[in-house]
């Protein structure tokens, strides 16, 4: 897609900006647009567990699934093993096969997801700013899995 040139409104704070010309719309709201990219991400992270594996890997840089069970002490071999598996195929994760018997795997984060880990934690920071709303309890913060990269817990 080459450079284009958008109208948009002058007091908008930054360089991604909604345009305001009903034509140009599109160019940022339709399917390839900034709304169907970030929709895209989110539902590569949707799922109970998926964050709390992508933290725990980034605190570990490469961890079998034996290792990552204790930490969330409410997931099934199966469930954590379905996650690992669509993380993989959305090359959020990296599986590592070793070619022996008995089968040893180990998982890592893919260059994509070191990536996405900077935009993870400050929505993080973003959330402790907004307290969930009193509509919706499913909106409230879980408690923490115990897990701390950087000084924060997850």
């Amino acid at each position: 897609m080459g450079a284009r040139s958008i109208k948009t409104k002058s007091e908008t704070s930054t360089h991604f900006k909604v345009p305001v010309a009903t034509e140009d719309r599109a160019f940022c709201l339709g399917p390839d647009g900034a709304a169907a990219h970030v929709t895209r991400v989110l539902r590569m992270i949707q799922g109970r567990w998926k964050l709390p594996i992508l933290f725990r890997l980034f605190a570990d840089p490469t961890m079998r699934s034996s290792q990552l069970l204790p930490d969330m002490p409410d997931i099934s071999q199966k469930m954590l093993t379905q996650h690992l598996s669509e993380l993989e195929k959305d090359r959020l994760v990296e599986r590592i096969d070793f070619a022996e018997k008995p089968l040893r795997v180990k998982y890592r984060l893919s260059e994509e997801s070191r990536k996405l880990m900077p935009v993870l934690f400050e929505a993080r920071r973003f959330s402790e700013g907004h307290p969930a709303t009193q509509t919706d309890p499913t909106d409230a913060p879980r408690r923490g899995h115990g897990l701390t990269v950087n000084g924060i817990c997850f």
